[in-house]
């Protein structure tokens, strides 16, 4: 039976189209999910994420076994509040998660992987921290509401208190702060500024209220996924999974593999560097009718690739797509849909920036 959010009921009260997901039954939409969408790219939009797995490391070796579970380096984050991108890897260099790391203390930091992914990440995590001086805590104790848009700071900022309000008004992107019972960071899986709240469980349904109430427009999973292709941004076992390296993934700029620092996964990278990257993910226009999904064929003139996430744009008012394709594919491509090929753009995500179709895009 799929699991259910802190504020399952006000979703429903809203009319929102409950599906399984991962294992949790969220909103896919409220009604319309592209007034959804265009809410988030012009003004504001909220977000159910309590979906997501916060994990708290802590102990003296925090930063030490970070440091070898992590592709990035977690040396990078030395004042409390920053945030770092960057996936856990297995042995070939697969991609096991892409998460975020909270440095919160010295001996203190703070995980939120994937939900979908939940189980496979605990185990691995708990296995890794064999040997080191630390303690894994998934906090199930604490609920997530994204906030997202041009307008969502501004929004967030005026339902805090004055000093809670001052601190978070100077985050700057990827930073974050504890503000009582709330974490605020300022991060998004949109291509939009705003908020990622976490909080504990019993203050989400009033957290919620309160923004509904400053005319924050609920969003489903179907707003959340168009807003983050057109951001370009990955989505976990259809873009990038076990099989499949950073490199091939468009997440070579995630990975500190320049030191001596020890990781998982750090020798099969080099090896792949070394050998040549034979795939890379790249963004599709479609420039014919049709709509583009997960795996459709596509035809370059370096061979055939396969498309990884595919949907309308509400913002470019054309299909679009992530794809694995031949590392030196470029320009013009087709796209197998319904046994037709159809004619595509290569372009280098992402698609929308800040509310704009990013140039070259179109």
């Amino acid at each position: 039976m799929p699991q259910r959010t802190p504020k399952y009921h006000a979703h429903v009260a809203a009319g929102g189209r409950m599906v399984d997901f991962g294992g949790w039954e969220l909103p896919i939409n409220y009604g319309s999910q592209v007034e959804e969408h265009h809410a988030v790219r012009e003004a504001a939009g909220m977000f159910d994420v309590s979906h997501m797995t916060i994990v708290d490391i802590t102990g003296a070796q925090a930063r030490q076994f970070l440091s070898f579970l992590l592709a990035n380096d977690v040396a990078r984050l030395e004042t409390p509040g920053r945030a770092l991108y960057t996936c856990m890897l297995n042995e070939r260099g697969g991609v096991i998660d892409d998460l975020i790391t909270y440095f919160i203390a010295e001996t203190c930091y703070r995980l939120v992987v994937n939900a979908a992914t939940r189980d496979r990440d605990m185990a691995w995590i708990n296995k890794q921290a064999r040997g080191y001086d630390v303690v894994v805590e998934e906090r199930s104790d604490l609920a997530m509401i994204a906030v997202q848009g041009p307008l969502a700071r501004q929004v967030v900022l005026s339902l805090l208190p004055a000093a809670d309000a001052a601190r978070a008004a100077g985050l700057k992107p990827f930073w974050a702060a504890q503000l009582g019972d709330l974490f605020v960071a300022r991060t998004g899986y949109t291509g939009e500024d705003g908020f990622e709240i976490s909080m504990p469980n019993e203050q989400a349904h009033d957290m919620w209220d309160r923004l509904l109430a400053a005319d924050v427009v609920p969003c489903g999973l179907g707003a959340r996924d168009t807003l983050r292709l057109e951001a370009g941004m990955n989505l976990y076992g259809q873009d990038m999974d076990e099989s499949v390296t950073p490199l091939e993934s468009g997440l070579g700029w995630t990975l500190a593999m320049a030191d001596e620092r020890a990781f998982i996964g750090k020798e099969a990278l080099l090896k792949q560097k070394q050998e040549g990257v034979k795939d890379k993910l790249a963004g599709l226009v479609l420039q014919d009718r049709g709509v583009l999904r997960p795996g459709q064929r596509v035809v370059t003139s370096e061979g055939d690739g396969l498309t990884t996430s595919g949907t309308f744009s509400p913002s470019i008012g054309k299909a679009i797509a992530l794809a694995r394709i031949p590392i030196n594919a470029a320009g013009d491509c087709q796209v197998e849909v319904r046994g037709k090929l159809l004619n595509c753009n290569i372009v280098k995500p992402p698609f929308v920036r800040n509310g704009s179709v990013c140039e070259g895009i179109i």
